[in-house]
């Protein structure tokens, strides 16, 4: 009887079929945030060249912050706002190795190795803080932000130069307290561009890479869905990718060996990619994936799901969640280090505060949910959303004569994403409640 059962539960799910109201009302937000950036492209007017360039740098400097919050959505605590506390942390670190006056590469892994300590502090104190609100770790997360920055403006405003004592005219104001609001990072051969120089590849050799990585993706997972009773959505799906990998691999192909390319084209094939901050990047993509496969990865998905499911199977639940905080909190620690080393400037009181807005914004266009996040949501989010941010200010001076429209669009997205992510949340754990 049992038998029976089970071939029958097989059989209904080999039936299921795709529906497109479900993927609409799912990709909402990612397909009218495609339909944006199409349309801010065409009416911004901007050089593709420009654009490619911009997106580029944009996606190798931001990507691993926004990575950085996939594991605490996996352990079911939502989106981690409290980034922006890995982020102090790092800026404490590149503060105190440009005071030691450590250059090069040398200053960039030294503000790893002290930010990963500090980080680890900071995330298990708002771990232990957040298993006291369960329920609630989203917007407690956010005043822990802003708790956070209240004690890191007192440090660097008052503590340091007062009680603590710093003799550099290049690190501390005038008067003797305090650090300037501006440090320039490039000065003494400082830790600018030291990731993003170590080694840099033609753009259209990394499109082929991206192809044969996509390619190789889709047929292993083809092959995995052979071996078992997947249904033939899932493998539809998997046929699709390989083929995209495939049209990927040879546009790049083509191009890369062309002669004959268009002078927008020739522009661009001139471009380089920071390979060695992306191959940082692609780390922090294995790493999100093998975690997964180990028993604190395990832990993670069962504490996500159902905190009474864990304890009753003897996880320690309330050390999981802390677990997956620190380590967020540490990935971001080291993904806003990627960051203000692209960026070459660190503004002292404001390089950390928007953040976790940003990144949070991004990962929730490429479709990611409070309860659901992937590296590929988290990627596409970030193309999409700053490809908008790109083109917003020039397609609405285009459009309205102003590009300050632009500028208020942009922060109206990224707050507007959040709120309508949640709400939809919220809308359909209303309907799963009612169906029920």
């Amino acid at each position: 009887m049992a038998d029976v059962n089970n071939l029958e539960a097989v059989q209904e799910n080999k039936e299921k079929s795709f529906d497109i109201k479900d993927f609409l009302i799912n990709n909402m937000v990612t397909i009218l945030f495609m339909i944006l950036c199409i349309a801010g492209v065409y009416f911004s007017k901007l050089p593709m060249f420009f654009i490619v360039n911009e997106i580029m740098t944009r996606l190798t400097r931001n990507s691993f912050l926004v990575l950085a919050l996939i594991i605490p959505v996996l352990a079911g605590m939502g989106l981690n706002f409290s980034i922006t506390i890995g982020a102090m942390a790092a800026q404490i670190s590149i503060i105190a190795v440009t005071h030691w006056q450590v250059q090069g590469i040398w200053g960039f892994l030294l503000c790893a190795v002290l930010t990963v300590p500090i980080a680890m502090l900071f995330g298990n104190l708002v771990g232990r803080l957040l298993n006291k609100t369960k329920g609630q770790e989203m917007i407690a997360s956010m005043i822990a932000g802003f708790f956070a920055n209240g004690l890191y403006q007192f440090l660097f405003l008052f503590l340091v130069g007062k009680i603590i004592p710093v003799n550099n005219p290049v690190l501390i104001l005038d008067n003797g307290v305090g650090v300037r609001n501006t440090v320039d990072l490039s000065r003494n051969n400082g830790i600018k561009y030291v990731l993003d120089n170590i080694w840099k590849v033609p753009i259209f050799h990394f499109v082929i890479f991206t192809g044969l990585l996509i390619i190789a993706y889709g047929l292993y997972r083809m092959y995995r869905e052979s071996k078992s009773k997947a249904t033939k959505v899932s493998k539809a799906k998997y046929i699709i990718i390989s083929i995209v990998g495939l049209v990927i691999l040879a546009f790049g192909i083509v191009v890369n060996s062309s002669n004959e390319l268009s002078q927008t084209l020739k522009m661009i094939s001139n471009l380089k990619l920071s390979a060695g901050t992306g191959l940082v990047v692609l780390a922090l993509c294995l790493f999100n994936v093998l975690i997964v496969k180990t028993k604190l990865g395990q832990d993670f998905r069962t504490v996500g799901q159902s905190k009474h499911i864990a304890s009753v199977s003897g996880i320690n639940v309330n050390k999981v969640r802390v677990i997956a905080i620190t380590i967020s909190t540490v990935l971001a620690g080291l993904g806003q280090l990627i960051f203000l080393q692209n960026i070459g400037t660190l503004n002292t009181y404001g390089s950390h505060v928007q953040i976790a807005t940003f990144a949070i914004a991004a990962i929730l266009v490429g479709g990611a949910s409070v309860s659901k996040a992937t590296i590929g949501q988290a990627l596409l989010g970030v193309l999409l959303f700053h490809t908008l941010f790109i083109v917003s200010p020039k397609a609405a001076k285009e459009l309205f004569g102003d590009a300050q429209i632009g500028e208020f669009f942009r922060s109206f997205l990224a707050y507007g994403v959040i709120g309508v992510s949640l709400g939809l949340h919220a809308w359909k754990k209303t309907l799963k409640a009612m169906r029920k």
